[in-house]
Order: structure tokens, then C-alpha cells, then sequence
């Protein structure tokens, strides 16, 4: 990694090297370095070459750090002086806590860290934990490396995390097999009928005024897009009660410049799709790219005179067909459990946490943690139960400030 001890010593940390272990014909190392210039441009390099889900990615990182600035690690694992697994860190306190986590926190799902594919089968559940140590050595303030909500696999090819003991995350992801293209896609899920509310869509929007479905090409059509996407969310989580994740504006700018400078390759990463009706936008999705994933990371829509025509169902059936003529081979909703996800999807995913304590004190949250999914999983697994609290956090919206618990 490039002057990553120069680099631990101006933050203050210490920069450590593990003991050679060995891997196939090679000797592993771990190292830990605070997230500098100098680690970002290492860890690009690598990524070149790497797998790894969106969250993970060179520009997920540069942005995130330089708008949330948080507190970050990167922690890679090499062999034969030639990295095969990176971890993109950010740390948090919560109370007598400090977490490691993946970058992005709650924004990150379908986690899937940097690793050479050529040489997966190398990496052993010892080499991880030897990582593992690493980052203990070098942040002892550490309690417990929260690695949650990761991909069981990314494209047939399996996490090498999921090497470690895991549980199931709370929420299931759900996404729609794109095979034999979008024809065959609708024969499975009620085609008839979706064509039909599509027509019936359509007609409607033309009678309001006309339609387009946009998709962001410049800088100026990303900010459009994402400042209607954030009065959108902010209006349902006001109105839902719960707190509004895209409500730091330091988040909305990291999405903003995650967006725009995505325009600049030539096969953007990240990718931003509206429905504009009668000169106004009334749904919006922001989508990530993994590998032959299209990956839904968010979605919103105005909650007006014309939501009663479903603009979202609409924009969904156009970014699905669009999916199928690019070649994907799966739509993925990402996480959370919902009646729209369902009308499309016939994949279930269960993602997986594990949770890897360094401390004392981290034995004991990590044991916390683990109990709190099981809570969360059993709620949002009971179909009554789940409706129950949902019901009740609406009817409880305005009387108290929604916390990030809810």
C-alpha cells in the first residue's frame, strides 16, 4: 500500500504488518492504513482488477470520505506482496462504542468487498481473521468490525467473508430474474395484466399533460433528478415517522457528486432514471451497477394528484425492459421486503452479517447486535405483527422526532 506507514504516523495511528502466513505458494500479509490520497490511489489500482459491489467501489469511497469525512480504515490482505482482499472501513461511536463498518452505513447494502477473483480460492477463513488482528493492532479503540447485509455471493462467485460465522440480516432483498429477456420476464409475473395497467398508465399521463422517462446525462439533469428524489423522501419518511437517511445534507451532496461524476465513464456505475409527467417529475430512481446486477439502490415518488396512477410501477416496467435490452441478468430491489417489489421479483436473498469482536466490550455488543437482528427479523417475519408497527409509527409521526432506532 503507498506510504501507508507514513500515512498511519500522521494520523496518529500505528501502521501494522502482520506475520507471513502462509496461502498456496505464497506468504499473506495484513495491513491497516487510515484512508489517505495515497491508500485511495492504491486501493483504485486494485479495484481495477477486483470484484466488488457498488458500495465498495473506488468512487463509493473517494466521495463518501471527502463529503462525510468520517473517521476510515482501509484494511487489505495480500499475497506474494500483491493485495487479493480490501476493506473499505468507516468508524462510528455509538455510546461506549466505536464500530467499524462498511462505508456508507445504511446506504451500503449487498456488501461485497474488494477481492481478486483469480485468487479467491486462496484466501482461508485464518488469512481473514489475520486481518482481523491487524486492524485490532493498529485501532485498539476498536470493539467490533460490523460487517453487515453482505452478498452470499456476487455472480456465482462466493464472499469470502461468509467464510466467518454469520447469521441471516433482518431484511430479505428481493430482485426479478431477467432471463430469456423482458418478454419472458412478464410470461412469469402476471404479463397480461402488467401490460394492461401500462397502457392504462400510459393514456392517463398523456391526458395530464404528456410524459417522458429521463435519464440523467449531464451534471444538471443528476441535481434535478436527486433534489426531487430528496422532497420525495422527505415527505414519506415525515409522513411514515421514521427518520429520513437522506436527511444530512452531507449525504445529499455525496450523492450528488457519486452521480455526476459517474457521467464521466464511459459505462457509468451509477445510473439516475425519472418519469416526468406534465413537466414535472414524479418518480425517480437511482440504480448502481454490479457486475450483471442492476441494482435499484432507491426510489421515490411525488406523492400528488397523479399518484393514484402509480408513476413508480410505471417508471419500475420501463427500467426493468431497459435492463432486459442491456444484457442484465437480474434486476435487483435491494433490500427491504414491499407489495411493488413483490408484483416483479421471484428471487429471494437472504444477506448475511457477521460480526467479528476485537474487545471485551465487543464480545458484549457483538452479542447485543446479534440479538437486536433476531428481534428485528422475527417483527418484519411476522406479517401482523410487522403491520402492527407500522401502523404505529404512523399514528405516533409529529408527535416526537423520528431517531435513527426507528
Amino acid at each position: 500500500m503507498a506510504d501507508a506507514t507514513a500515512s498511519l504516523k500522521e494520523s496518529g495511528h500505528r501502521a501494522v504488518m502482520t506475520s507471513p502466513r502462509a496461502a498456496g505458494d505464497d506468504l499473506a500479509t495484513a495491513s491497516v492504513s487510515p484512508i489517505s490520497d495515497e491508500a485511495q490511489a492504491a486501493y483504485s489500482v486494485f479495484c481495477r482488477t477486483a470484484l466488488f459491489a457498488p458500495a465498495q467501489s473506488p468512487q463509493w469511497v473517494r466521495h463518501w470520505t471527502e463529503q462525510i469525512r468520517p473517521d476510515a480504515i482501509l484494511a487489505t490482505l495480500a499475497a506474494g506482496g500483491r493485495p487479493v482482499l480490501s476493506l473499505a472501513l468507516e468508524i462510528e461511536r455509538h455510546g461506549p462504542f466505536r464500530i467499524a463498518r462498511f462505508m456508507g452505513g445504511r446506504h451500503a447494502n449487498g456488501n461485497f468487498a474488494a477481492v481478486d477473483p483469480a485468487r479467491l480460492d486462496e484466501i482461508t477463513c485464518s488469512q481473514i481473521r489475520t486481518l482481523f488482528d491487524a486492524v485490532a493492532a493498529a485501532r485498539p479503540d476498536i470493539d467490533v468490525v460490523a460487517l453487515q447485509r453482505l452478498l452470499p455471493d456476487f455472480d456465482g462467485t462466493a464472499n469470502p467473508l461468509a467464510k466467518l460465522p454469520s447469521f441471516p440480516s433482518p431484511n430479505l432483498s428481493l430482485a426479478v430474474d431477467l432471463d430469456g429477456g423482458f418478454e419472458a420476464v412478464l410470461s412469469r409475473m402476471s404479463g397480461k395484466r402488467k401490460k394492461k395497467k401500462h397502457r392504462s398508465q400510459t393514456r392517463k399521463f398523456e391526458a395530464a399533460g404528456g410524459f417522458r422517462r429521463i435519464q440523467a446525462h449531464t451534471p444538471e439533469e443528476v441535481h434535478s433528478l436527486l433534489y426531487a428524489f430528496f422532497a420525495m423522501k422527505e415527505f414519506r419518511f415525515r409522513r411514515m415517522g421514521i427518520a429520513n437517511v437522506f436527511g444530512d445534507p452531507q449525504v445529499r451532496i455525496f450523492f450528488h457528486k457519486l452521480f455526476a461524476e459517474a457521467l464521466k465513464e464511459s459505462e457509468p456505475p451509477f445510473l439516475l432514471h425519472g418519469l416526468e409527467v406534465a413537466g414535472k417529475l414524479r418518480a425517480v430512481t437511482g440504480s448502481s451497477v454490479g457486475g450483471r446486477r442492476l441494482i435499484c439502490e432507491f426510489g421515490a415518488i411525488s406523492e400528488d394528484d397523479l399518484a393514484h396512477a402509480s408513476p413508480g410501477d410505471f417508471l419500475f416496467f420501463e427500467n426493468i425492459a431497459e435492463a432486459c435490452r442491456d444484457g442484465f441478468s437480474v434486476y435487483d430491489f435491494s433490500v427491504g421486503d414491499e407489495p411493488y417489489k413483490r408484483q416483479w421479483c421471484d428471487i429471494e436473498m437472504k444477506h448475511l452479517d457477521v460480526l467479528v469482536p476485537l474487545t471485551l466490550k465487543g464480545r458484549m455488543l457483538a452479542s447485543g447486535l446479534r440479538g437486536n437482528a433476531g428481534i428485528k427479523a422475527f417483527i418484519k417475519n411476522s406479517p401482523k405483527i410487522w403491520s402492527l408497527t407500522k401502523a404505529l409509527r404512523r399514528k405516533t409521526a409529529g408527535k416526537r422526532p423520528p431517531s435513527d432506532e426507528d
